[in-house]
């Protein structure tokens, strides 16, 4: 038929997944299951062998989606709008849930009818050949966007185009079919998919051999550089799952909504991919170093894993979490440079970093209008914590810096350094750090990130270089 036909009076079929919002649901929703509750991965394979229909269907009597925040095609659902107030009947039919199909039709309030799929019948599958029969004698234009859309295209009298994958793009360049494009995504998106700002955190594996004197050897740095690496792919993997768990809490934040996943600049597909080469790559670089660091790489894993999933949801489990992590990297840089971890650092890093996760919290409650006795979505804290949260994190602050006080003063560093006495800074420039981030959080001037504040703040950066060039001036071996 020809998809140019010019006849406006027909019914206007529109396809959901990736052509009415950016996004696929059945990925959507297997992800906010598991999420729920880890063990129905035993139940998915048992229920697709049943059908995907039957998969579909039991996702979406446990999980629910909200249609206020999906990624919606603006231009294209405009379109719709219009072609609705012209009296023009419009028709959502999609391979999604009937559920959740139900339930974004009713809030845009401008489809006359749902077909969707059911516990017995998977519509992805089998939608030429219901729409066939469903307008059968007569004429009908369809919107889609992938390659399983392009036999309904040919069945239609007129069609649309939507952010066309490239099956559906050779189709609309041969057939001239109106089109709607999707906003272009470039190099930008896919560097803040994988967060590569944060890969600063991973610096701290360099911390043990600049502690031990020992970064100048070239055979130290080629195993850092690795360990670097390694953790820094491993964290990517990580984010990209992470993202895809908290997609309708990112949709509800002011800045986490406009996430390559949140906002369907990416499709949730080319992140399962891009995670699975991230941690083949990370597991490669952690195979050209001992087998201490690839357990400290999986604890790692293990334990952010945790934290994406369950822990970030407890009171105070969550941030001594947070500063546990840290303090991985810095094991993780003892264990590629073969460097017996210090007791010192260990615990500096803990008492710093449980500071700095303490700060994130703050800020979300700070930033976040609730209900008394109401906690943050996704998190274990109410406004009433605010006082203490903030409380603690300054105690913290000073533990950290009387820590590392104590060290100064010890043993170890008159066996270290030539001149100990240029070490005693440090301790003013850390109170300095963590102080001036509170004073700024505390006046709604900080990030939600502190350390994407530390490294993006030219304050903090002159004194983090002055700490350097103080250890690098009294950290010369006698």
């Amino acid at each position: 038929m020809d998809a140019r036909s010019d006849d406006k009076a027909v019914d206007l079929v529109v396809d959901l997944d990736g052509t009415l919002i950016a996004t696929d649901l059945l990925w959507e929703s297997t992800f906010q299951l598991l999420k729920k509750n880890l063990l129905y991965i035993f139940l998915l394979p048992v229920w697709a062998l049943k059908g995907r229909g039957c998969l579909k269907h039991q996702i979406s009597l446990r999980v629910a989606v909200d249609p206020a925040t999906l990624p919606y095609r603006a231009e294209f659902v405009a379109y719709l709008r219009e072609e609705h107030a012209k009296g023009r009947r419009l028709v959502l039919a999609t391979g999604a849930a009937h559920r959740f199909a139900q339930s974004i039709a009713d809030y845009l309030g401008f489809f006359d009818a749902v077909y969707a799929t059911d516990e017995s019948r998977n519509l992805t599958s089998q939608k030429t050949k219901f729409l066939l029969e469903t307008f059968a004698g007569t004429k009908f234009a369809y919107a889609g966007n992938s390659k399983a859309d392009v036999p309904v295209f040919d069945a239609a009298s007129e069609v649309v185009v939507v952010a066309p994958d490239r099956a559906a793009a050779k189709w609309q360049r041969v057939n001239s079919a109106r089109l709607f494009e999707a906003p272009k995504t470039d190099l930008k998106t896919f560097v803040k998919m994988l967060r590569v700002h944060q890969w600063m955190k991973n610096t701290l594996i360099f911390v043990p051999a600049i502690l031990d004197h020992d970064i100048m050897r070239w055979q130290i740095v080629i195993e850092a550089v690795i360990a670097f690496f390694a953790f820094s792919f491993a964290a990517s993997a990580i984010y990209i799952v992470n993202d895809l768990f908290d997609l309708p809490l990112d949709r509800q934040h002011a800045r986490k909504r406009n996430r390559a996943f949140a906002s369907g600049a990416l499709p949730i597909s080319f992140g399962l991919k891009m995670a699975v080469l991230l941690l083949a790559l990370a597991g490669l670089l952690a195979a050209q170093l001992n087998w201490i660091f690839g357990a400290v790489l999986l604890v790692y894993l293990i334990s952010t894993t945790a934290y994406s999933l369950s822990l970030k949801r407890m009171l105070l489990i969550d941030v001594l979490t947070l500063a546990g992590l840290y303090t991985l990297r810095i094991l993780a840089g003892s264990a590629a440079n073969e460097i017996e971890g210090s007791f010192w650092l260990l615990a500096f890093s803990s008492f710093f970093f449980l500071s700095l996760a303490l700060v994130k919290r703050y800020v979300e409650l700070q930033n976040t209008a609730l209900v008394e006795k109401n906690r943050i979505a996704g998190r274990g804290y109410r406004q009433a914590d605010r006082e203490v949260v903030a409380q603690c994190g300054v105690s913290s602050a000073f533990a950290a810096a009387l820590v590392l006080a104590l060290y100064v003063n010890s043993d170890a560093v008159v066996s270290l350094y030539s001149y100990p006495w240029m070490i005693w800074p440090l301790c003013p420039i850390v109170l300095y750090l963590n102080i001036r981030i509170w004073i700024l959080a505390h006046r709604g001037e900080m990030h939600d990130d502190p350390v994407v504040f530390i490294i993006s703040d030219w304050r903090s950066q002159i004194v983090i270089a002055i700490g350097a060039v103080l250890l690098l001036y009294g950290g010369m071996r006698s």
